[in-house]
């Protein structure tokens, strides 16, 4: 039997994604390519309070699809509690990423992919943000817009 959560309201959800992207170690990371190939591949990141940091290998196809529209789709969580994430992304070499942002990721992470010839990172900057639960929470799921969290 589902038991259902009651429904949180909007500020209650924004303080649950933010939570999530604070402490949630990987995500789900969707991108196509030109010819419409999807890619589905889970990545670990670190998250700076505007943006989320992954890294990949160049030659893998979630790197190479985002160039050169960069568009992207991540997931968090499970289907009981979806947090769904539309960004832009840019791919960011080990030299030119603000040493803060590197020693967050390895903090965070363990691991560190500056001297990794062909590791490149991933910044994504998110533009829309969805959240809920069950059915009850589909209504009021869109919490960011534009790039702006929804009041």
């Amino acid at each position: 039997m589902i038991i259902r959560e009651p429904v949180r309201d909007r500020q209650q959800r924004i303080r649950d994604v933010l939570r999530r992207l604070e402490e949630d170690h990987d995500v789900w990371v969707a991108t196509a390519s030109s010819s419409g190939e999807p890619a589905l591949v889970p990545l670990s990141f670190v998250w700076d309070g505007g943006t989320l940091l992954m890294s990949t290998r160049r030659a893998n196809p979630t790197a190479r699809n985002l160039t050169p529209r960069g568009r992207v789709r991540l997931s968090l969580g499970h289907t009981r509690d979806v947090v769904l994430v539309d960004g832009l992304a840019e791919a960011v070499e080990g030299r030119d990423l603000p040493s803060a942002s590197a020693d967050a990721f390895t903090a965070k992470l363990g691991w560190d992919p500056r001297d990794r010839e062909p590791w490149v990172y991933l910044r994504v900057t998110p533009r829309s943000v969805k959240a809920w639960r069950e059915e009850n929470e589909l209504p009021g799921r869109l919490l960011m817009r534009d790039g702006a969290w929804l009041d």
